[in-house]
């Protein structure tokens, strides 16, 4: 739109390009720039990022074309005169919007572009600089101009650091704007929040609590236990690793409202049944498992009989996952039924030996050895463990506790 000394263009960067202050400028433009190819693009886009500055010739081609271009220098002068035209039709009765200096491209000082991701950084700032109910605000403010990382569908290599700059500006300001929301019972917002920063990063075990806690305190305890399911699946398949202690918290205060709501007969049903496959050990989390030790150690404490704690690694030349999971069908098959396994890293586990001395634990982990590998001969992961016999470790975090 017009302005007094100049013109002001919109450009989001945002999620997916587009340009105009109009929903219908928008639809428009991007019909045009839809049309245009990606290198093309992504010279334009990189024009529009560096607006402030002059930006030498040099640097274009450096930027856009290998040592092995024939001619880079006259291949820059026709890139430039593809955008012009673009930009004309872009930006209608507006001509020269990119002008040449010596040895380098400047945009018209009358064209005011105005980029998203500048007002996005620059609320994130302005709201260090503020407290309470105006400090939300800002930062929902710039919630609201993150609709996906920076130039989501551009891959060339200029736009990674700056796509990963954005992102973690956008992470920070969610974990700040969470704990405020989660105050004020804004579940609805929380919510929102959380299932935007998960695609920016899923691996993050913050925005999940407050995302089940939300649901949780909306009633929806059912709902929180699908999405812990999703996120625990996920998280062990992409990186082998089980979620964090407060997801845990939240997973159980979310089973035991579903259990509350149950009729008695129900609960006895569900308690009879179990739900463990039939024959194998018993997998579980590892706060769990911690669960399991604890009853352990006060059974031991008043029978006088032995238990072990086994920890069980696979070397640096395990294949990732591929072995583990190989590892983990092996104790969960090989074990008994009574025995605890709960996975550490996605490497190594941990076991409950119950009534097992520590050489009867020597006996068993080997036999769990022999049978990985002559189930899987092909595989060259060597497996390592460790066995502590459970009272004796009881007794001496004891006495160094005292």
């Amino acid at each position: 739109m017009d302005k007094e000394d100049g013109y002001v263009i919109y450009f989001e960067l945002l999620g997916t390009f587009s340009c105009g202050s109009t929903e219908e400028a928008r639809d428009k433009n991007s019909a045009l720039i839809g049309r245009t190819g990606r290198k093309a693009l992504s010279f334009l886009q990189y024009l529009i990022v560096n607006h402030t500055r002059h930006i030498p010739s040099d640097e274009l081609i450096r930027q856009f074309w290998t040592e092995n271009s024939s001619n880079p220098a006259n291949s820059l002068k026709n890139m430039i005169f593809k955008i012009r035209s673009l930009l004309k039709e872009i930006c209608p009765g507006q001509e020269n919007l990119l002008v040449t200096r010596q040895g380098c491209y400047v945009w018209n000082s009358a064209a005011d572009l105005r980029l998203d991701v500048e007002e996005f950084a620059q609320l994130c700032q302005k709201a260090r600089k503020q407290s309470g109910e105006e400090y939300m605000e800002t930062l929902l403010k710039a919630m609201s101009l993150y609709r996906g990382g920076f130039l989501s569908g551009n891959d060339d290599d200029w736009t990674v650091p700056l796509r990963r700059y954005y992102q973690i500006l956008y992470l920070d300001a969610c974990k700040l704007l969470l704990p405020m929301l989660q105050k004020k019972q804004r579940w609805t917002e929380v919510i929102g929040i959380c299932e935007q920063a998960a695609e920016e990063d899923f691996s993050e075990d913050i925005f999940m609590t407050y995302q089940m806690q939300a649901l949780i305190s909306m009633g929806h305890p059912e709902r929180a236990l699908e999405v812990y399911e999703d996120f625990r699946k996920t998280l062990w398949e992409e990186l082998g690793v089980e979620p964090a202690e407060q997801v845990e918290q939240a997973y159980l205060l979310a089973k035991g409202m579903c259990q509350s709501r149950m009729h008695d007969r129900d609960i006895l049903a569900l308690v009879a049944e179990g739900g463990e496959e039939e024959g194998s050990a018993f997998l579980c989390t590892f706060s769990v498992f911690r669960s399991i030790v604890a009853l352990e150690r006060r059974h031991l404490a008043r029978s006088g009989s032995e238990s072990s704690i086994v920890l069980v690694r696979l070397d640096s030349g395990a294949v990732p996952t591929t072995d583990a999971r190989r590892l983990e069908r092996v104790l969960l098959e090989g074990l008994r039924t009574a025995d605890p396994v709960a996975r550490l890293d996605a490497a190594s586990y941990i076991l409950l030996l119950t009534g097992a001395s520590v050489e009867n634990a020597q006996a068993a982990i080997s036999r769990m050895d022999r049978m990985f590998h002559k189930t899987y001969t092909h595989s060259r992961a060597n497996i390592s463990y460790r066995i502590f016999a459970l009272q004796s470790m009881s007794a001496e975090w004891k006495s160094k506790k005292e």
